[in-house]
Formats: C-alpha cells, sequence, structure tokens
C-alpha cells in the first residue's frame, strides 16, 4: 500500500514538472514575440525619427556671409495719390556696422556674460544651457533660454524665426537653428560672429546695432564706451521696449546690476570695476536724442515718423515679428507701403502751419549739450537747465523762462554761460546747441468715415532729423474745456437720460478743497444754465456739476477710454476730468480722432496710417483694415454735434443787461462749409486747442511753448504767442481743404425729436410765462434723443402779482398791483447770480398798514397762501414742435472739478 502511494505521488509530480515546462517555455515564446515587436517598432519609429530629422535638416537653407550680414532690399512709401514719398533703406534705418577692433572688450564681455557665458568656448550650441532651459520649464524655476548667440544670429537673419504659429513649425525651426549653429561656427571666426550679432541687434529707440545705440543714448563712439554704458546697452536687448534706458530706466538698470555681477562671477571684470561702474550715475547722461544716419540729407516727414510707428506695431503685434525681426523687415525686407497722406491736404497743413503771418510772436528755446573735462581731469555734462540755474542763482534773473527773441539772442546767452563757466584748463568736448521755434503748433486731420489721417504736422520750423519730436502724436499735453464733451456731457446724453435742454446752476462750487471758477469770473455767475449752453459758452461749473451730480467721474474717465484715449490713469478719476485737467494729458492725435467719432455718428475708428503693406514679391503681407467700435449713441452725436455747431456761430447767453457771455468757437467758423467743434484752453494759459469737424473731415490743432510758458499773462506783460492764432490756423486750413466741395450740412437721424421748452428749466416752456423773462423770451426749441422729451412744465419761472409802486410782494394794502416774471432760486444757493437778481422780491413796506402780509401757516399746495391774493398762476401752454436751426466766439477756460443737485419747486420765503 505504501509503495502503491509513493508511486502515484511521483506520477503527479511527473505530470507538474511536465505542466511547468510547457508554461515556461510558452512565456519566453510570448516575451520573445513582444520584445521583437518592441524592437521592430523602436527601428521603424527611429528610421521615421532619422528621416524626418534628415528631411528637417535638408531643407535648412545654406548660410554664408551675404545671408548672415544684415542687408536687404529698400522699402518704399507712397501717399494715396501712388506718389513715392520715402524710402526706407539701410541708413534710414538707423544701422551703421562696427568693425570688431571698433568693439570695446567690455562691450563683447557684457553681452556674451548675460546672453551667452560659454560662447568663446561651444561648438554653436550649449547643451548645459539647453538643459538649464529645459529642468526651468519643468520645475517652473525658469532662469532663461538655451539659445546661443550664434543661434540668435541665425534665427534673426537666415530663418526670420520667433512667429511660428504651432509647436512644431517652432521645433522644425529650433532644429535648423542648433544645425546651422554648429555648421556656422565650424566655418565662420566667432569674432566675425559676435560682431554681426552686435551690429544687427534692435536696441530700442529705432536704434538697430550698437554704434548707432552708442550714439543715440550717450552722444558717443561705440570704442569710446565705459564699462558702465556697455552694461546699459547689454540690458536692452531682451526686451527693447521695456529695457530701453530713456522709457525703462528703472528696469535697465535693475538689469545693468544683474550683468555686471555676471561679469564678476564669470571673471570678465574685478569687483573693483563692477563698484566704479556701478557708482556711475550713467543715466544722467543718457540723452534722448534721435542721431540719425540718413540715405540722403532729406529727413522723413512727421507723417512718416509716425507711419513708421504704426508699421513696426502692426508687424509686431498682429504678424508676431520680435522686434529685430520687424525693424529688419522694415527698413531692408523691400516692402511697398501705401499710406492714407492726402499730398493735396498735406502740402496745405505744412504751408498753413509754418506762415509766419499766422503767429504774432516768434520767439526761440534751446536744447543744450556741453561736456567738459576740467583741469583737475574730471568730467561733467550740462544742459539748459543749467543756464536756466545759472540765471536765476546767478545772474538773480527771476523772470527768465527760457525763451529769446532772437536765434542771436540764444547764441550770446550760451556764449556769456560758457565764459562763467569755463577755467583756463578746462577743455570741451562736446557741445550741440538747438534753436526750436516758439510757441509751437501740432496739427492732425483725418476722415472720420474711413479712420484714416490725411496730414499730420508735429511742428513748426524746418525739420532736420528723421524720427524726431512729433508734437501731433508723442506728446501728451492738458486738453483743457475739449475734455468737457467726452467726460461730461458724452455720457449724460449717452447714458444718464440727460437732454442739451438738463440743466444745472452756475454759482460758487466746490468739491473737497477744490473751488472752481468759469473763465469768464469777471462777469458773475449765470444761474440756471442748460448742457447746450455749458457747450456754446464753455461752462466751467456746467460740466463739473454734470460730471459730479449725473455722471461721475468714473463713468467719465470710462467713456474718455471708449473714445480711444489710453494716457489716462487712475488718478484721472476726479472732478477736475470734466475739465480736461489731467495727470499726464492727452496726444493731438488720440484728441481728434476721440471728435472723429462723434462726426462718425458715433462710431469710433483707430486712426489709419496706411492701408496695406506688400512683400518684396508683391504679395500683400497687410491688409490694413480699420478697427471700429461703437462708443454713442447715433442720437447722442448728433446732439453734440448740433451744440458744438453753435458755439462756432456767434451767441450771446440770456443775461441782463450789461453781462454778455458769448460763445466761443466763432473765430474758428468756416464761410464755406458747416461745421462744429470745441475749444479748449488750460488755467494758465499753457495750451490752447480746437478739435472740430465737417461733413467731410475732423481736424485737431494744439498751440502752445515745449516748456509750458504761459502764452500770455497780462499782468507780468508776458505775450507768447496769444491764445488765439490757433483757431485762425484751424480755419485757414480747413478752408482751403474744403474748398469746391458741396456743403450737405449734418443730417437729423430719424432718433431725434424736437420740442419747445424753456432755456431756464429744461421743461416745456409755459406760455406767457418763460417767453415774458425780464432778459427777453427764455423759450427755444431743443432737439432730443427720441424718447427723451420733456413732459413737464418749467418750475423755475415764477409770475407773482406786485405792488405797482414797490415792485415787491403786494400787502392788502396795496392800491395797485401788477404782474411780473421772477425765479426760483435753488435752497442752499446764496450768492448773486444773474438768475437771482431775478429772484422774487420781499414784501412791499411802502403799504403795510397793519394787516397780516403773509400767511403764517402757508400751504405748499396754495401758492396764493405764500404770495398773496393777488397770485394767479399760469396756465400751462401745449408744446409746439418745430425745426430747430442752430448757429455759436472766444473764451479762456481755465481747468477746474463739485455739490450737490437742486431738484425742488421753490423752497423760498420772500424776506426784506
Amino acid at each position: 500500500m505504501n509503495y502503491g502511494k509513493s508511486g502515484t505521488e511521483q506520477k503527479i509530480k511527473s505530470i507538474s514538472s511536465k505542466n511547468k515546462k510547457y508554461f515556461s517555455k510558452l512565456c519566453f515564446s510570448f516575451i520573445k514575440v513582444i520584445f521583437i515587436l518592441c524592437l521592430f517598432t523602436g527601428l521603424v519609429a527611429a528610421s521615421a525619427g532619422f528621416g524626418c530629422f534628415n528631411g528637417i535638416i535638408d531643407a535648412a537653407p545654406e548660410i554664408n556671409m551675404e545671408t548672415i550680414v544684415p542687408s536687404g532690399y529698400a522699402t518704399t512709401v507712397y501717399d494715396s495719390a501712388g506718389n513715392l514719398t520715402d524710402t526706407l533703406v539701410k541708413a534710414g534705418a538707423n544701422r551703421e556696422e562696427a568693425t570688431y577692433e571698433e568693439l570695446p572688450e567690455n562691450l563683447i564681455n557684457a553681452f556674451i556674460a548675460i546672453e551667452d557665458s560659454r560662447f568663446w568656448s561651444h561648438s554653436g550650441i550649449d547643451l548645459r544651457s539647453i538643459t538649464r532651459a529645459a529642468v526651468g520649464v519643468i520645475t517652473g524655476n525658469y532662469k532663461g533660454g538655451g539659445s546661443t548667440i550664434t543661434q540668435q544670429l541665425i534665427k534673426n537673419n537666415v530663418l526670420k524665426g520667433g512667429n511660428e504659429k504651432s509647436f512644431g513649425a517652432k521645433m522644425e525651426r529650433k532644429i535648423q537653428e542648433q544645425y546651422l549653429a554648429l555648421q556656422l561656427t565650424k566655418s565662420m571666426d566667432r569674432k566675425l560672429i559676435i560682431t554681426n550679432y552686435l551690429n544687427t541687434i534692435n536696441l530700442g529707440n529705432n536704434s538697430l546695432g550698437v554704434k548707432v545705440a552708442s550714439r543715440r543714448y550717450f552722444n558717443k563712439e561705440v570704442s569710446d564706451l565705459t564699462l558702465s554704458e556697455c552694461a546699459v546697452l547689454a540690458g536692452i536687448t531682451q526686451n527693447p521696449s521695456k529695457f530701453n534706458p530713456i522709457s525703462g530706466r528703472e528696469e535697465n538698470e535693475k538689469k545693468r546690476k544683474i550683468i555686471l555681477q555676471y561679469m564678476v562671477d564669470q571673471e570678465l571684470i574685478s569687483k573693483e570695476e563692477q563698484e566704479e561702474a556701478l557708482a556711475d550715475n550713467v543715466y544722467d547722461r543718457i540723452q534722448n536724442v534721435d542721431l540719425i544716419s540718413k540715405e540722403t540729407s532729406t529727413p522723413y516727414s512727421y507723417f512718416t515718423d509716425e507711419l513708421i510707428n504704426q508699421v513696426m506695431d502692426t508687424l509686431v503685434n498682429q504678424l508676431g515679428y520680435t522686434n529685430t525681426q520687424a525693424s529688419n523687415l522694415l527698413y531692408s525686407g523691400g516692402l511697398q507701403i501705401y499710406t492714407t497722406q492726402d499730398p493735396d491736404i498735406q502740402a496745405i497743413v505744412d504751408e498753413e502751419v509754418n506762415n509766419p503771418e499766422n503767429y504774432t510772436v516768434a520767439k526761440y528755446s534751446m536744447e543744450y549739450r556741453l561736456s567738459v573735462t576740467h583741469g583737475d581731469g574730471t568730467t561733467e555734462h550740462y544742459s539748459e537747465k543749467d543756464i536756466e540755474k545759472f540765471h536765476k542763482n546767478t545772474l538773480g534773473d527771476n523772470q527768465y523762462d527760457g525763451l529769446y527773441a532772437s536765434q542771436e539772442a540764444v547764441q550770446s546767452d550760451v556764449d556769456q554761460y560758457k565764459a562763467w563757466l569755463l577755467k583756463e584748463d578746462d577743455e570741451i568736448i562736446g557741445e550741440r546747441l538747438t534753436k526750436i521755434l516758439q510757441p509751437q503748433t501740432s496739427f492732425v486731420i483725418m476722415d472720420q468715415a474711413t479712420g484714416e489721417v490725411k496730414a499730420i504736422s508735429g511742428g513748426r520750423g524746418e525739420k532736420t532729423d528723421s524720427l524726431t519730436l512729433n508734437r501731433a502724436c508723442d506728446t501728451l499735453r492738458q486738453p483743457g474745456s475739449t475734455f468737457k464733451v467726452l467726460t461730461a456731457f458724452a455720457p449724460a446724453l449717452d447714458a444718464k437720460g440727460s437732454t442739451l435742454g438738463t440743466v444745472y446752476y452756475d454759482a460758487p462750487y466746490t468739491v473737497g478743497t477744490k473751488s472752481f471758477n468759469n473763465w469768464y469770473s469777471n462777469k458773475g455767475y449765470m444761474g440756471y444754465s442748460s448742457i447746450r449752453d455749458g457747450i456754446i459758452y464753455s461752462m466751467n461749473i456746467v460740466a463739473v456739476r454734470c460730471l459730479m451730480e449725473t455722471v461721475s467721474p468714473q463713468l467719465g474717465i470710462e467713456y474718455a477710454k471708449s473714445f480711444g484715449i489710453t494716457s489716462l490713469v487712475p488718478e484721472d478719476i476726479t472732478a477736475s476730468a470734466a475739465l480736461g485737467g489731467l495727470t499726464d494729458g492727452v496726444s493731438n492725435l488720440e484728441l481728434t480722432a476721440a471728435f472723429a467719432a462723434i462726426a462718425n455718428g458715433g462710431i469710433y475708428t483707430k486712426p489709419v496710417f496706411f492701408t496695406k503693406i506688400l512683400d518684396h514679391n508683391g504679395k500683400v503681407l497687410v491688409n490694413n483694415e480699420p478697427e471700429t467700435k461703437r462708443v454713442l449713441k447715433d442720437s447722442t452725436a448728433f446732439l453734440l454735434t448740433d451744440a458744438m455747431a453753435e458755439s462756432m456761430q456767434s451767441n450771446r447767453k440770456l443775461t441782463r443787461p450789461g453781462v454778455s457771455v458769448s460763445s466761443t468757437s466763432t473765430r474758428a467758423a468756416l464761410s464755406n462749409m458747416s461745421a462744429a467743434g470745441k475749444s479748449g484752453t488750460t488755467s494758465k494759459n499753457n495750451d490752447i486747442w480746437f478739435v472740430g469737424y465737417t461733413p467731410y473731415y475732423t481736424a485737431g490743432i494744439w498751440g502752445g511753448c515745449d516748456s509750458n510758458q504761459k502764452l500770455i499773462d497780462t499782468a507780468a506783460g508776458v505775450n507768447n504767442g496769444g491764445t488765439s492764432f490757433h483757431k485762425d490756423i484751424w480755419r485757414k486750413i480747413m478752408t482751403r481743404v474744403h474748398e469746391g466741395k458741396s456743403d450737405p450740412g449734418f443730417s437729423v437721424p430719424d432718433s431725434i425729436e424736437s420740442a419747445t421748452i424753456c432755456r431756464k428749466s429744461g421743461n416745456l416752456a409755459v406760455s406767457g410765462v418763460c417767453s415774458a423773462d425780464p432778459r427777453g423770451d427764455a423759450t427755444y426749441t431743443e432737439y432730443f434723443a427720441k424718447g427723451t422729451a420733456p413732459t413737464e412744465v418749467c418750475n423755475n419761472h415764477i409770475r407773482a402779482s406786485v405792488c405797482a409802486e414797490s415792485g415787491k410782494l403786494p400787502t392788502p394794502f396795496c392800491p395797485d398791483r401788477t404782474t411780473g416774471i421772477f425765479m426760483a432760486i435753488p435752497s442752499g444757493e446764496t450768492a448773486e447770480t444773474d438768475d437771482s437778481v431775478f429772484a422774487l422780491p420781499g414784501t412791499c413796506t411802502i403799504h403795510s398798514g397793519s394787516g397780516t402780509i403773509i400767511n403764517p401757516n402757508p400751504s405748499d399746495n396754495d401758492p396764493s397762501s405764500i404770495f398773496g391774493p393777488g397770485y394767479v398762476p399760469e396756465t400751462t401752454a401745449a408744446p409746439t414742435t418745430q425745426n430747430h436751426t442752430v448757429q455759436g466766439t472766444t473764451e479762456n477756460e481755465e481747468t477746474a472739478p463739485t455739490k450737490k443737485r437742486y431738484n425742488s419747486w421753490f423752497p423760498y420765503l420772500p424776506t426784506e
């Protein structure tokens, strides 16, 4: 039995062993098949990847000296008539090439320290930098890219990369870039690579390459740069708009410190050299000047200057080019740019702006730079600011304002200053004097229907350089009363249910600690005044009360932004915004475009300087479609137009005899075309504006002195041009531009209705009461957006019985009575206004007797209990509807901010 059992167990074990062998063989076979499949798949993938990689490499362009060195075809610019106006070529691109020998060692080392620390040793690509960049992306601790200087040179000059639309395209470019970097490093001397790189890069402010940037920022040759100045330039290239040392001084200063520390860490400079460079106040020497290398002696026009900015912005923001790529394409890409400039209109603008007969005075200011090495070896730099200090601190001339009666007087003053400053051992190492005609002017004219800018002038006087100060586009100035329309009246009509007839009380007005005045403050206050009055007569207090009591500063600023004003800041959200009291100001271009939106029925169009750009092969690169948006209802745009049209016609506000306030823009009125517009003058007569439009064009003009001197100060005997010449120039230009054109007028949209109202309340006029105002007929027919015409009758005029002898409210003992028309004055208003003069008088004292004159407990619902039994309420007449004909002279406004709106029936008890 035992033996049998053992045999069975052996058989079972034998069977189990065989099964294990079969299973092992099966598993091994399966693994072998999987391995073969994986190996096959890997080989296929590797072959495909290798083939794809080879395909990318094979598609890489050939590189040689011609493809690496910046070069290309000239870009041509044409006006709207097809005339060639400018050629943008390499010299005009503000680029000059430096040789390796001209480049300071510190300049080369500064760029290498921040951009490619192993430039002299790697093979064209830097695996350590690539690994660091990859790890940074994965860990979120990104510390810079992995591209070498050689790769950047190839990307910018050969592959035109950086604007790929997909990850695959970017990877393809990266592979080619690295491959070509390896090839270039084998075939080209590294000194030549770094030289081409430094001659190619964009260093901001239209400075391409280190040679021009050195002149632009330091007014010296590149070979003379100090260590500190080299670090400034090296800090720009990663982001020229952010790090350029003019507009981005603080960011550049941070970058300069980093670069100098890198140079110490890489043993390129000593710690002592670093400390000396950090102690150098280099930014005080940086001059915001344009030292342009030109193909010809003729500089670009102001129009072309701004065109270049617009095209660069389009290439970068719409097509995705880097700043360097965009500059290379613009100046050496053989582009054809078709602009909106009208040659005939531009000629008219240039003639009138530069006609000396359009100005009452001609004065001059200066821009001055003087560099002196003193006998002790120190070098100092001086400017016109030092001449101003010389006048005030040394000569004791507190009346000095930087303006001179002639160019000779400018030179004489400079010579006097140098005679005082310079000692025997001093050496002048650099000097530059520019004499600038004053007062200055800028002008913009555009087609409001298309947004096309037809002509601009960035200043009067000879234009001696390209890409210089353009006062039409680059300068921000206080807009004065032109802003009343944008921040107060437009939003009130458009969003707050106000009408042109809505009234505000013109009386002393304070917001916080700021008290506001009108430009006509010597004539007193006018009392009830409508929004139409506020526009026609440029009434400051009406505008401020409208902003504070109806609109709100926040909404007012939001409307200004919607009109395309980009220079506004949070600090501008104040009551002063109603009068153009801004932190930074506005540009003429943006202010003109804002009014063009009103002229265009409420549709804003971003200003257009070019219609299309063709590439070197004639294919359309950019088809410049206008950017538009509705910012106002068409009814609001018409109402503003109608009121501004009346401001350009001769009008006098309804006031008592001896008080005269006239419309503010009649000097700009056209004799051959309908026009609407708004003037603006800042409180100290520093800036003067007029922005207006016709059915065809919108134009804006600014006048003032570059350094903010007053245009006129009668008390001080100052006359720097006065405050009216700009309106004459606007009128002359627009008259000539519209010669031969028919006048269609400003059409009334279907969204408008009209009604006869009282100008002292904005409500329906009461027959025989509003028309019998002591100063004249206070009724007129006003336009309204449909649905906003008033339904209530005037509550600011009162007809009451008065004693015929005393003219005061009658007592029961007054023998004869007559009827008079009086004004209800808002509660709390105590100052005398043109309306308060006609307020309800006190009670007669001639016929007092012993009777009760006034009911001691008057009923609010019984006017006779207040005014006596002689008061007879007037019957309200039905409103009439008729067509309204608008019509509008000069002002001297001031910038000003508010209080509480009145809205009571007549909370006034007559007192003696």
